[in-house]
Parts: structure tokens; C-alpha cells; sequence
């Protein structure tokens, strides 16, 4: 049985989910390009936070893995082993502060999961459930397990997906100076 399933949308009015196109297409693996084809894309609930955030507001997000070393725990995540610890540069907080989002509840009859940090794909158009409009959203993440850590720079944390944790980075190519350091647009898990 599928898990509950979300899209996080900026729009209040979608009354059907249409498959598109990714925005930026992002390097597949063999056999694997079709997810750049037309698709509704949805998050399950569990790994919801990561798109508890603006549209287009750079992140990346770090979880333990049953076999994380203490010593990826203690350098990446610090002290009170939060569940997930996002950072966040400075230049976003008035816009996390103050942005307003869409949770649209998805039915998961044609979805179908990527195995990949909780992402699933559906190749045929979606009528949501339901919506909610989330208009505090660091007190959404925090509801979720999310520690949030503000910096000035994600550039600096690359190496995070050289360690034994979970990594997810989203909306990349929005970071400063990451483009310019020569790293990825799109890195999603380890």
C-alpha cells in the first residue's frame, strides 16, 4: 500500500495536476531518462519536509541512515540528534518567514515510487484530495522533525554527500556561488 502522498505548490487553485516536464533536466542514469518526461511528481508524508519550503529556496537536507557513523552524526547534524537538519542560507529566512505554500493531498493509485528519498511519479494526470495553505512554515518543519540551520553559504557543505548520511539538495542553482564553485545543479540522495 502506497503512503500518504503530497505536492507542495505556490498555487492555492490546482484542481488537477497535469504530467509535465521537469523545469531543468538533471542527469539520469541508464535507462532512466524518462523522468524528465512528462510526470506528477509527489513527496510521501514522511520525507514531506523537504519541500516545506518556498518554491525556489535553495536547501539541502541531512538525515542518519541505520549504518551513519557517529562521527558523520556529530559533523553534519551537531548535538541533540534532530531527526533531519536542513540548512539554509540567510538570504532566504524573511522569504521562509514569510512565504505561503500549498499542500495538495494526492490519491496513490498511479503513482509509483522512485525509491529514492521518498519520491514517487505519476505518468497520468492526478485530481487532488485536498489542500492546506502552510503560512508558517519553519513552524511546519519543526512539526516534522526539522532542525533548521541558517548559513551563509551551502557551498561549503558539498562534502555532505561523501559521508554516511543522507543527503538530499534541493533547488541548487538557486545557492550562491554554487554554480560557480562547479557543483551540480540537482543532488538528491547519496
Amino acid at each position: 500500500m502506497a503512503p500518504r502522498l503530497f505536492h507542495f505548490s505556490d498555487d492555492p487553485a490546482i484542481s488537477r495536476f497535469e504530467p509535465r516536464p521537469v523545469q531543468v533536466a538533471a542527469e539520469r542514469a541508464p535507462g532512466m531518462d524518462w523522468l524528465n518526461g512528462p510526470l506528477v511528481w509527489a513527496i510521501e508524508a514522511a520525507h514531506r519536509a523537504m519541500y516545506t519550503f518556498p518554491r525556489d529556496c535553495p536547501r539541502i537536507l541531512v538525515w542518519a541512515l541505520p549504518a551513519s557513523s557517529e562521527a558523520d552524526i556529530n559533523r553534519w547534524m551537531g548535538p541533540g540528534r534532530p531527526a533531519i537538519t536542513a540548512f539554509v542560507e540567510w538570504a532566504w529566512l524573511e522569504r521562509l518567514k514569510t512565504g505561503v505554500i500549498h499542500r495538495y493531498d494526492l490519491p496513490p493509485e498511479t503513482f509509483e515510487s522512485l525509491k529514492d528519498a521518498g519520491m514517487w511519479v505519476s505518468r497520468a494526470p492526478v485530481t487532488p484530495l485536498g489542500r492546506e495553505t502552510l503560512t508558517d512554515l519553519p513552524a511546519a518543519l519543526a512539526e516534522a522533525g526539522v532542525e533548521l540551520r541558517l548559513v551563509e553559504s551551502l557551498v561549503p557543505f558539498k562534502d555532505v554527500w561523501a559521508s554516511s548520511l543522507h543527503a538530499s539538495g534541493i533547488r541548487l542553482r538557486n545557492a550562491q556561488g554554487w554554480l560557480e564553485a562547479g557543483q551540480p545543479l540537482r543532488a538528491v540522495g547519496r
